[in-house]
């Protein structure tokens, strides 16, 4: 009998569990649109873009990367494996890169 009520009470939790995640999966999903066409807000103004010109061949525009000269919750350019600090380039985004910037590309030195 306690055999039976147990497998009865996992069998409900996992359709319960199943079902759950089946109605969030998709709403997070849905909710990612949304968040990219918010308007970035700052303190400090930021600087200019760079014109939305054709990138260097293998290098990505700073407007497709959101690149902004000013850090982003303490994320820096300057921290970021692809700055190369001699030039003040990035190794993967086109265009002056400020050491205080930052982009969705942001990935911490090793």
């Amino acid at each position: 009998m306690i055999k039976a009520e147990l497998s009865s009470r996992r069998n409900v939790l996992r359709g319960g569990l199943a079902a759950a995640c089946s109605l969030l999966i998709p709403a997070t999903l849905l909710g990612c649109n949304a968040k990219q066409s918010e308007p970035a807000t700052s303190a400090a103004p930021a600087e200019p873009a760079a014109p939305a010109t054709a990138a260097t061949p293998g290098k990505v525009t700073q407007a497709s990367v959101q690149y902004q000269a000013q850090p982003k919750g303490g994320l820096k350019c300057g921290e970021c494996m692809h700055f190369n600090a001699e030039s003040s380039t990035c190794k993967l985004v086109d265009g002056p890169i400020s050491l205080d910037g930052w982009c969705s590309l942001w990935s911490k030195k090793t």
